[in-house]
């Protein structure tokens, strides 16, 4: 399946600082909290948080596998036993709701609810069953939302960024241009990219996106392509390569070689934080290990090659992988692996915020309950 390009963005949340959540000690007012639900095509997970000065504080927090798109490549709907794994998850997600008595939310599904034709069904027993309303945004909102949440950590060396978000279902892949940004302007000029994906876009001078794309890859869908080969190793070579051929469409990557010098990837992903786990050798994950670590090639290469040799058997029983994910690692790492080997540099920055954390700050910033302080 070719990618989806599409042509022009709406607007980005209002400018606001970021900084990494923390668990706040104190029951909250409810009048202060806001909630932001991801439904995807693997996972549901859901932050529910407040603003503090330029902030975000998580009060309480969601993640569960439910493999919606469980088959979704196969038969073009969404199963009724991964509908009733996401009602069952969702249910949980209500009941958190209610008890933190939350007002302000944005509950939201992705690329397997797109691509589903019976998704408006689902969204209506989801309503039925649990009272939430979902919507099902698009791939731009998407793409938008994970470049705000990683905006903290963009180095002030970088002048072209890429930002990419490793979906169940997709990938989101956003390639900025911030080489006429003052330095130490350039992490809030990517915050402040608020009027979209057209070139001059940000309130700061110069900072612009170059391109973007929605690839109809993930780990999930990916997976589900070459099931039926066995050998696990032609495997996944054979889905690093296919996912290559579907970046040909995305225009920065013909003139990459000439922009090493200041380019910076940003991975967004829970195969990219499970990649720097295993590096770290954490058998019990911790975020602030994670989030922020910038990797070599050569280290991310090793992790790898360290699942190949593992097999499946080995990657299931591996601890620092987890039980959620030791079926979909090499898929993700295959995508990794494809981004790495046709871009200009020999690290990655491994963000552990996404979708969930652009959600909030898109409403903090609405409301203008954030401070617009330095980050």
């Amino acid at each position: 399946m070719a990618p989806r390009k599409i042509q022009g963005a709406g607007p980005f949340p209002k400018p606001v600082e970021r900084a990494a959540p923390q668990i706040i000690s104190q029951p909250p007012d409810p009048a202060d909290l806001y909630a932001a639900l991801d439904l995807g095509t693997n996972s549901c997970r859901m932050l529910i948080a407040q603003p503090k000065g330029t902030q975000l504080h998580v009060v309480d927090s969601f993640s569960k596998s439910v493999q919606l798109g469980s088959g979704l490549e196969a038969y073009g709907r969404l199963s009724r036993a991964s509908m009733a794994r996401a009602i069952g998850a969702l249910k949980i997600c209500q009941k958190k709701l209610s008890r933190h008595k939350v007002r302000r939310m944005r509950l939201v599904a992705t690329e397997a609810c797109r691509r589903a034709s019976n998704a408006r069904e689902f969204i209506r027993l989801v309503k039925r069953e649990t009272g939430l309303e979902l919507s099902i945004i698009e791939p731009e909102e998407e793409a938008r939302l994970a470049v705000v949440s990683c905006a903290p950590l963009v180095s002030t060396k970088t002048e072209q960024l890429l930002v990419m978000d490793i979906g169940g279902g997709s990938t989101e892949l956003v390639w900025i241009d911030i080489s006429r940004v003052p330095k130490h302007d350039r992490p809030r000029a990517i915050m402040r990219l608020h009027s979209g994906f057209e070139a001059g876009a940000s309130e700061l001078p110069g900072a612009k996106v170059v391109d973007w794309i929605s690839v109809p890859l993930g780990v999930a869908t990916l997976k589900d392509q070459f099931d039926d080969v066995d050998d696990d190793a032609g495997r996944f070579a054979l889905m690093s390569w296919f996912f290559e051929e579907n970046l040909a469409d995305f225009s920065p990557y013909k003139d990459a070689e000439g922009v090493r010098e200041g380019f910076q990837i940003i991975g967004t992903s829970g195969t990219v934080t499970t990649v720097a786990a295993s590096h770290l050798g954490l058998k019990r994950y911790d975020r602030n290990k994670v989030d922020g670590l910038r990797m070599t090639s050569d280290q991310i290469d090793s992790v790898i090659q360290g699942y190949l040799a593992m097999g499946p058997a080995g990657r299931r029983a591996d601890a620092r992988i987890g039980r959620d994910r030791h079926t979909l690692i090499m898929s993700g790492a295959a995508i990794l692996q494809a981004l790495l080997r046709v871009w200009p540099t020999d690290r990655l920055s491994v963000a552990d915020r996404g979708l969930r954390e652009g959600l909030l700050y898109a409403q903090m910033s609405e409301d203008g309950v954030l401070d617009d302080g330095p980050f």
